[in-house]
């Protein structure tokens, strides 16, 4: 029955081939992106595991390396840095380096190579002393952009600096806890949660549209598998001959959907959905991912066909019929009532471990997926029978009756749309949240200060004391004053007395560097000193008097420091030349930044996640869009009959229409809202469980997209309208 079955599909004339194509077309790009999501969980693990080996800590192993690990930034861009001495012939070499840096010399990435080039040195090259004695391998880089350094010292010198360890063995995974600070990117639970998502919202969106042209599949042949059965065939072998032309169109579609990754592999690379672009062989296709979508997509396909057509039964004569439909009921309700169930379930218990997470979150939300689907029958009863009383037509009437009549049938052609809704929503009001929670952050990077650079002592026993300021910053063009913040001894604490609502400050602060300052706080008259925040910064919209603190001015200075502020006048040179100068001065793990610096990562990697959002959603309506236009087309194939007996009893073609029309729109705007509110609250328990945040309202592009689906599907109805009068002649309601 097979090879009967692919003869049928490949040679079985232009409608045969036109449905191959509709289904291998749609579910290319469906299995392109799943390739995607599923090759990028593999993919921001290895990029994330580039990081490790600038984080490497062990001890253990042969003439151990001086080591210090260092973040620097250059315009808004982070700058990963090595220090680093050998003490023997057989100390470690970090990978990507072909042998260790010598005294005077130190090697770049070719991103940071080329900034150094285009770059005054002032700016930038003069932080690494020395000359550049080539470049960083790959295999040292999260990404072909990243800016990464490795510059060599004589052990004498780099072993009496602070923060310096010992490393005898290179790490090459990611670090996992970071109590001192590491160079890391955005943890890869996190990411592997976001595209475990993706690729669970895919599923179900390809087993509808499976599922739908193989039904329509099935009504176009019913003659051919009435012949079928007259010489013997049993149901089955006629569900196996339908769910064949299922299985080639989704190998077709999958092998597509392959050629369609490769093809946009490095495109998908250069995004940086993790803040980063990753590399083209990052999103590698292991032999696992391979197997499981090769196999498990025409696997599912052949499953989605064969339920399917569970119900259908042709008789001898070739007179199609289906089992009795028994109105749904209620307990259809039960799927979408439990998915939303287990997601509350975890509000205050979320799961320790990623694994754990990605279960917990991703079988709930497939859940009210699957839960959508099975309820929407039930939905599109009880608003057929509330349409049926209140029609005011005979378009109208027709419509209701018959939607109550096989409220499945309707459903069906639109269910695809509605995942594709929910799945809308849940993207959206996800990233949305997360992006509104951290306004700060993310809408602060375009607006944040970039003009002022704040040198961070973080570790308070080795901070200088006396005079921390390079005796060239001050000198410096750009530069137009520097104040040093202290750390305040143990005899005097610091005062309970909030500011602008916040905390109380604790750090202090010359009051004739305060006057110096732009600080919209001042002294109090006669004090030497107060009490501020280490970066001096105000609280939003206070302008008032800091505490005074009980210290003399000489005193102070012998305190070590906390902050050094350095104000410029905002421009590139100003602020690279400032934070050259600083860097050289006090070589700690953490460089001077700005507070556009700080905000600009995050803001990059929401953006990143902002644009996957939108590949899902535009996937997800075309491939319901797909579902629908089949769908649509299959059910007027359907009806055809019915039809043309109403056009020969005299009803007017344009009421035909109207019907149609209304048994579409009806269960897609009933299955629609059910599907918004839905991914809403999903979306808030998810957020509320996994982040302990509350779901933010959506801005007017979701309700744009929304809207704009809707619309597009109206269109799709509207265009299978002129097949009514080509399918309901005279000729159709004859009884063959």
């Amino acid at each position: 029955m097979i090879r009967f079955g692919l003869r049928l599909t490949l040679a079985g004339g232009r409608e045969a081939a036109v449905r191959l194509v509709v289904i291998a077309v749609a579910m290319a790009f469906g299995v392109g992106l799943l390739i995607a999501a599923l090759a990028g969980l593999g993919g921001v693990s290895q990029q994330n595991d580039r990081y490790g080996w600038a984080n490497s800590a062990g001890s253990a192993g042969p003439d151990p390396l001086w080591w210090q690990l260092r973040i620097d930034e250059f315009d808004t861009r982070s700058i990963g840095r090595v220090d680093l001495a050998a003490t023997g012939p057989r100390s470690p070499v970090p990978p990507g380096l072909p042998r260790l840096p010598g005294p005077g010399e130190y090697f770049a990435s070719p991103a940071l190579a080329t900034l150094i080039a285009a770059t005054p040195a002032a700016e930038l090259a003069g932080r690494f002393p020395g000359r550049l004695a080539g470049t960083v391998g790959d295999e040292a880089l999260p990404s072909p952009d990243s800016l990464v350094a490795v510059v060599g010292y004589a052990p004498g010198e780099l072993s009496q600096r602070p923060g310096v360890r010992r490393v005898g063995t290179i790490t090459t995974s990611a670090p996992t806890a970071c109590p001192d600070g590491c160079w890391s990117g955005i943890p890869t639970a996190g990411l592997q949660l976001i595209l475990g998502v993706v690729a669970v919202a895919l599923i179900l969106p390809l087993v509808i549209l499976v599922g739908t042209t193989t039904r329509l599949a099935a009504t176009r042949r019913e003659q051919r598998f009435a012949a079928m059965h007259l010489v013997g065939a049993t149901p089955r072998q006629v569900a196996i001959v339908s769910a064949v032309e299922a299985t080639v169109s989704a190998i077709a579609g999958t092998v597509a959907g392959f050629g369609l990754f490769l093809l946009a592999r490095d495109t998908l690379a250069a995004v940086p959905f993790t803040g980063a672009p990753m590399f083209p062989a990052d999103l590698a296709l292991s032999l696992p991912l391979v197997a499981g979508v090769a196999l498990g997509v025409p696997l599912l396909a052949a499953a989605a066909a064969l339920v399917s057509l569970r119900r259908v039964r042709v008789s001898p004569l070739g007179i199609a019929r289906r089992a009795a439909a028994r109105p749904p009921r209620a307990w259809r309700l039960v799927p979408l009532l439990a998915g939303l169930g287990e997601l509350a379930f975890f509000i205050g218990r979320r799961p320790s471990t990623t694994d754990g997470q990605i279960l917990a979150y991703l079988s709930g939300i497939f859940l009210v997926m699957i839960g959508l689907v099975v309820a929407g029958p039930w939905l599109t009863m009880a608003v057929a029978r509330v349409a049926a009383r209140r029609a005011g037509g005979t378009a109208g009437l027709i419509a209701a009756r018959r939607l109550a009549a096989d409220p499945k049938a309707g459903f069906r052609s639109v269910s695809g749309l509605v995942i594709a809704l929910f799945v809308t929503t849940v993207s959206v009001g996800i990233i949305g949240s997360i992006a509104a929670d951290r306004s700060a952050d993310t809408v602060g990077a375009a607006t944040a200060d970039n003009s002022v650079l704040f040198a961070i002592f973080r570790d308070g026993p080795t901070a200088p004391t006396g005079d921390p300021v390079p005796a060239a910053l001050n000198d410096q063009p750009g530069v137009r004053y520097v104040a040093v913040t202290r750390r305040p001894p143990a005899d005097l604490p610091a005062p309970r007395i909030t500011v602008g609502g916040q905390l109380w400050p604790s750090s202090l602060v010359s009051c004739a560097d305060l006057a110096r300052t732009p600080s919209k706080g001042r002294c109090a008259p006669g004090a030497e000193a107060a009490w501020v925040f280490s970066t001096l910064e105000d609280p939003e919209g206070w302008s008032g008097v800091w505490p005074a603190a009980d210290i003399s001015a000489t005193r102070l200075s012998t305190l070590p420091a906390d902050t050094i502020v350095t104000f410029t006048d905002g421009s590139r040179a100003a602020v690279e030349g400032a934070r050259t100068t600083l860097t050289n001065a006090h070589p700690m793990m953490y460089a001077p930044f700005t507070e556009a610096g700080w905000n600009a990562e995050t803001a990059r990697v929401f953006e990143g996640w902002q644009r996957l959002a939108e590949v899902v959603v535009l996937i997800s309506l075309a491939i319901a869009g797909c579902s629908l236009a089949v769908g649509v087309a299959g059910g007027l194939s359907e009806r055809k009959r019915p039809f043309s007996m109403l056009r020969l009893a005299g009803v007017p073609l344009r009421t035909l229409r109207r019907v149609v029309a209304l048994e579409s729109v009806t269960p897609l705007l009933a299955a629609a809202v059910v599907a918004l509110g839905a991914g809403l609250l999903a979306a808030h328990l998810f957020l509320r469980a996994q982040m302990e945040i509350s779901l933010q309202p959506p801005g007017l592009s979701f309700y744009a997209i929304v809207l704009g689906g809707v619309a597009a599907s109206l269109g799709v109805i509207s265009l299978t309208l002129p097949l009514l009068r080509q399918i309901t002649g005279p000729e159709a309601a004859r009884n063959e």
